[in-house]
């Protein structure tokens, strides 16, 4: 079972457990595609007052994520690709998670409105409410279409990023916003194939639970379509060129290609993948024995080096 009780944390073990919470490889999503948003536009905006606003819109990016695990810590716990989390663990409790997430948002929407302007703070407000009352609180646990509805909150940061620059909304930024928001389900529904048991032990309506795998790959395969012309659309509006006309065209029809491989597949296989030993062996143990065979190897690195690792059997679909 999870601990439940916060373990004592030493200042640098508390640090890095925070920042944990504030999912930062989401933050450094959100980093990029604010900054795309803000160098597209072409605006003369003040560089240094720029950087510090996209610092704090990835901020409240990590408030959000940071809510989100406060709320689903139940869930986390069930599953394998979340169960190491800092709530989980005991390393951070429920209430320090929530006056950490809430002192975030508020710290970073009041930044951004100081540095940048009223309309990007209060776009990123919202931002951090959608994902959280709507996505994390109403839709993820009571319906398949979660992850349709709540890409709003993922398609945004662009956004932001061009109204940092330009304190206005255009049809430019919508662009990046459809982009974002079309490929977030194939992106998710892939990734519920492969944790269909995860889900379905935190009792999450995943597509895959609730429609079946087949229409599930449909689905992937079906947005990846959609995408045709929301890639068409910047240069429709002249935001675009040729040549990315061409790049972008490339990329969707390997997107739709890999999609179509998905659908007619029928074949159900499983594959070993492996990583690394964590420090936290019978935390670890304790839950992926409930799901997987596990075992532990030896893998040789590319400089010749030895490394032990846990290979665990996870059930794919190919």
């Amino acid at each position: 079972m999870i601990r439940k009780k916060t373990a004592p944390l030493d200042l640098n073990e508390l640090i890095k457990s925070l920042y944990l919470l504030m999912k930062p490889r989401v933050m450094s999503l959100v980093i990029f595609t604010c900054a795309v948003g803000f160098l597209t536009s072409n605006s003369d905006t003040n560089t240094l007052d720029a950087m510090i606003s996209i610092a704090f819109v990835s901020i409240g990016a990590g408030a959000a994520g940071c809510l989100n695990m406060w709320y689903e810590s139940d869930l986390d716990a069930l599953m394998t690709r979340t169960c190491l989390r800092p709530i989980p663990t005991g390393k951070i409790n429920r209430k320090q998670a929530l006056i950490f997430g809430i002192a975030l948002s508020f710290i970073s929407v009041i930044a951004l409105n100081y540095f940048s302007n009223f309309l990007s703070a209060s776009l990123l407000l919202f931002t951090i409410f959608f994902y959280l009352f709507v996505y994390t609180i109403w839709l993820k646990r009571k319906t398949p279409q979660n992850i349709v509805i709540g890409g709003v909150a993922g398609a945004l940061p662009p956004v932001i990023g061009w109204t940092i620059a330009t304190n206005a909304i255009s049809l430019e930024p919508l662009a990046y916003f459809l982009i974002i928001f079309f490929w977030t389900p194939s992106h998710f529904w892939a990734l519920s194939l492969y944790k269909a048991d995860d889900y379905k032990k935190a009792k999450i309506p995943m597509l895959p639970l609730t429609d079946g795998i087949e229409k599930t790959k449909l689905y992937i395969f079906v947005y990846s379509l959609l995408m045709l012309p929301v890639i068409i659309f910047p240069y429709l509006i002249g935001f675009s060129g040729f040549v990315y006309l061409v790049g972008e065209g490339k990329q969707d029809q390997e997107f739709i290609r890999n999609n179509k491989h998905v659908l007619k597949s029928k074949q159900k296989g499983f594959s070993l993948l492996y990583f690394e030993k964590p420090k936290e062996d019978e935390l670890i143990f304790k839950y992926l024995l409930e799901y997987d065979s596990w075992k532990f190897d030896n893998q040789k690195n590319s400089e010749g080096m030895y490394r032990q690792v846990i290979l665990f059997k996870l059930k794919i679909i190919t």
